[in-house]
């Protein structure tokens, strides 16, 4: 799935869904005053590009070449010493680990002080569905107690959760990934009144965690 991603990537550094919103400022709060930061599975670098905007020293990571990160790497096996970075951000990607609890524990491992995870809320199975339709590299999204268990099984004291809605157009997040005819009509169907006059809101979780 690496050279999918890869083929998508130019797509993602263009995406107002990525490359703005309330989550990445929310990141942005939390981790300044750091140093230094890591961007797990960075994308189009949009955490990346606005930790460094706030004077951080930031490395950023991916498992897929295309999108030009610092490391191409899996989240699950990030090639750094122990205590390596002040903060770890990882930014809507968990939903694509092949083992969520791994990668966790590998980004509280390089950390010396904070883990910040966002990502989109398990909203059902309708939904997950919907996800995998129109994204075959989807493997889950997770809920609040869910994530609240993998964070604690890596190490890591939760010190704050918060919920936001992200709205963003339907149709360009179709074709991110390049889902068309039935599998979007499909789609389209899952969400039910998610979609609303072209605009698709899904809830996410913001998490800041502690290493203890």
């Amino acid at each position: 799935m690496t050279d999918v991603w890869s083929g998508r990537a130019e797509l993602y550094v263009e995406s107002d869904a990525h490359r703005s919103g309330e989550d990445l400022e929310l990141l942005v709060e939390w981790a300044r005053g750091a140093r230094s930061a890591l961007d797990v599975a960075t994308g189009g670098g949009h955490v990346a590009r606005r930790l460094r905007e706030e004077g951080i020293e930031v490395v950023s990571c991916d498992s897929a070449p295309g999108m030009h990160p610092d490391v191409v790497c899996r989240a699950e096996e990030l090639p750094f010493a122990d205590a390596s970075f002040e903060v770890v951000a990882c930014r809507t990607g968990a939903h694509h680990f092949a083992d969520v609890r791994v990668a966790v524990l590998q980004m509280a491992r390089v950390s010396s002080a904070l883990v910040l995870i966002v990502d989109t809320l398990n909203m059902g199975p309708e939904a997950e569905e919907a996800e995998r339709v129109r994204d075959p590299s989807h493997v889950r999204n997770y809920s609040e107690p869910e994530w609240r268990e993998i964070v604690a099984e890596a190490g890591l004291a939760v010190a704050d959760v918060r919920f936001t809605k992200h709205r963003f157009d339907f149709g360009a997040w179709l074709r991110r990934t390049g889902c068309e005819g039935e599998a979007a009509v499909r789609v389209r169907e899952l969400w039910g009144e998610r979609v609303a006059h072209g605009t698709l809101t899904l809830d996410k979780i913001a998490i800041r965690a502690a290493s203890r």
